[in-house]
This record gives C-alpha cells, sequence and structure tokens, in this order.
C-alpha cells in the first residue's frame, strides 16, 4: 500500500496541499516530509516535465522547435508513483528518477514545459492523480509545481509559495549536485545561481501557466530557515485549514 492511500485526513477528509515556488526553495524536501508527516501522497510535477523532456532528447526532438515538441506530446507513457518515502517517475516503462536530473535535461525542461500542448497533456494527468489520490476514504495530497496553486488545483485547501535568497538557492542546489561553497566552489554555485534565475525569468514570462503566486496562497521565505522549521510551518497551516 502507498503512504497515505487509505489514511484519514487531518479531520476526517481529504486534503490537497499546493506547494508553488522557485527551483531550489526546497520544495521537494518540504513536500515529502510533510506528506509522510500528514500520511498523504505526493505528487513532483516537475519530474513530469523532465520525463517529458527526456523522453524528446532520447528521440532527437529538437526542444527548441515548438511545434515538433507539440507534435510528440502524447507520445511518451508516464506513470508517477505518489509514495512520498519513495517517489517515482517511469517513461514507458522504464524508471528514469536518476535520468531527467542531468544536466541535459535542466537544460532542455523549460522550453519543453513552455509547449501548450504538453502543459495540457500533463495538466490532465496531474488532476486524474490528485482525483484519484482524494477520493474513496484517501486522505489527500501533497502537490508540487510552479501553477499548483494556479492552475492546476485552484480549490486546494491549502495554497503555499516557496521561495528564498537566489544565493541560499544556489548553494543548495550546488550542493545537491556534489557541490560546495564551503570547499572553494564558489564558481559551481555562482553558474548554478545564474541557472536557477534564469529558469526562473522563462518560467515566469512563458504565455500558458506562468509560475506565479496563486491567489490565497501562503508565502514562506525558506532562507533563513531549517528544512524542519519549514516543514513545522506548512504541517501547522495545514492543521489550521482541515
Amino acid at each position: 500500500m502507498e503512504q497515505g492511500q487509505d489514511t484519514p485526513g487531518a479531520a476526517g477528509r481529504s486534503v490537497v496541499v499546493a506547494v508553488d515556488g522557485t527551483s531550489g526553495s526546497g520544495k521537494s524536501s518540504t513536500c515529502r516530509a510533510v506528506a509522510d508527516r500528514l500520511g498523504l501522497r505526493y505528487l513532483d510535477t516537475g519530474a513530469q516535465f523532465r520525463a517529458v523532456t527526456w523522453w524528446m532528447l532520447r528521440h532527437d526532438v529538437d526542444v527548441h522547435d515548438a511545434a515538433a515538441v507539440a507534435a510528440h506530446a502524447g507520445s511518451p507513457v508516464l506513470a508517477s508513483g505518489t509514495d512520498p518515502l519513495a517517489p517515482s517517475i517511469t517513461v514507458d516503462g522504464t524508471d528514469v528518477s536518476v535520468e531527467i536530473r542531468s544536466d541535459e535535461v535542466n537544460a532542455a525542461v523549460s522550453p519543453v514545459s513552455a509547449v501548450p500542448e504538453v502543459r495540457a497533456r500533463l495538466l490532465a494527468l496531474q488532476r486524474e492523480i490528485i482525483t484519484e489520490s482524494t477520493g474513496g476514504g484517501r486522505a489527500g495530497i501533497v502537490v508540487e509545481g510552479r501553477d499548483i496553486g494556479s492552475v492546476v488545483w485552484p480549490d486546494a485547501e491549502l495554497k503555499i509559495y516557496l521561495t528564498a535568497d537566489p544565493a541560499a538557492r544556489a548553494a543548495r542546489r550546488a550542493a545537491e549536485n556534489g557541490g560546495s561553497a564551503a570547499a572553494g566552489d564558489a564558481a559551481r554555485v555562482a553558474a548554478t545561481q545564474e541557472s536557477l534565475l534564469a529558469r526562473d525569468r522563462i518560467d515566469s514570462a512563458r504565455a500558458v501557466a506562468p509560475l506565479t503566486m496563486a491567489d490565497g496562497a501562503v508565502h514562506i521565505d525558506s532562507t533563513d530557515l531549517t528544512l524542519d522549521e519549514v516543514v513545522e510551518l506548512v504541517v501547522g497551516l495545514v492543521t489550521e485549514r482541515v
């Protein structure tokens, strides 16, 4: 049984927690921990966009040709595992959890994500997973992404917009990728910061479902907070709302 499959919600009913925000602000770690604490499922929508991007690269589709990407948007078969302790993403039956975090995918995911046909295909899939996770007495789900509270599930019981100072985000992401500012890896951190800011600019400016803080969202700046402190904040907000 997956985590949270039949666990009652905080007040005996299902809950959807929508967590949006900038890259490197701690969304994934926060969402997984909150889902585990509350017995909820977990969905990383960013992994789905990365998975589609990986498929495009694998099949030699020009990711900068929107028409070509659109023509193949429905081709990959995706499946997202929603256990917060062991989330997974498969493409055509192959687990690509590691492959979608490559530098090649990092560089290509924004243009692929901006294609309306890709967003429409994944929007339908995301809503299907959320609906399935809130029915039949299931506790609910924590969903992370860039447009969850604004587009995917505007009626979420709790919407969070998680951000952090660009320097802090870059240091965290570089550390995740094996770098260390303390070890003198300043150049790698600087390059990571520029990459994160570039993606924020692209995602905020796209015509379809741009990165934005949803109406009614609670803004949390994680710059000076530990992961445990952010998790406690979000768990407390869920308890208040549900």
